[in-house]
């Protein structure tokens, strides 16, 4: 495992997929609501720092995935005649938010961890969804998009380190960890990614 990677403190207990299944339109909602945030919110990084050549050109390769994915997910979403749900506050999402330290220095390192750890969590939960899934061409799709959000985690890693030390990256890293690791253990199963 290199530098860039890393593992989830607790893994996704195997009923988060039935859940998943179990409102599969809903949760189809949810993920392009999903891939639609992850490209505003690269996009966003783009403009919040310009003075940040790699980062600018390693967000918007983001963002121009993240929208190819979810045209993906709207033309499955379509074909079922499902429309976009209105946006919802995604529980998980908020409470890592909650975990970014305001001060200068170490909002940005901050953000690219977390913004990392959230890509490490769809990778794993695409992956055993895409496993579990009998319908050939949707079980391809979910381990094509794992395999994705695993590039994805990294490049945020690979940032953080192009702007920090690398003790000061793994030691917050380490704490972001096992944040998340609570929020996970906390927050009920519900049709979504998260």
């Amino acid at each position: 495992m290199s530098d860039m990677e890393y593992e989830l403190r607790v893994q996704t207990a195997p009923e988060w997929v039935d859940v998943a299944k179990s409102d599969f339109n809903a949760f189809l909602q949810d993920h392009a609501a999903c891939e639609r945030k992850a490209a505003a919110l690269a996009m966003s990084m783009v403009q919040h720092y310009p003075d940040k050549p790699d980062l600018i050109r390693g967000m918007i390769d983001l963002a121009m995935e993240e929208m190819a994915h979810f045209r993906e997910v709207m033309k499955i979403m379509l074909d079922r005649g499902l429309q976009q749900a209105n946006d919802e506050k995604d529980p998980y999402i908020r409470a890592l938010l909650k975990l970014i330290r305001k001060d200068g220095r170490t909002y940005l390192l901050d953000r690219l961890l977390i913004f990392s750890i959230v890509e490490k969590r769809g990778h794993e939960r695409f992956h055993l969804l895409g496993e579990s899934l009998d319908d050939a061409k949707m079980k391809d799709f979910y381990l094509r998009l794992a395999k994705a959000e695993n590039r994805h985690y990294t490049l945020f890693v690979k940032l953080a380190h192009q702007y920090y030390g690398q003790q000061e990256v793994q030691d917050r890293l380490d704490e972001l960890l096992d944040a998340e690791a609570e929020i996970v253990k906390q927050l009920p199963f519900r049709a979504a990614v998260h």
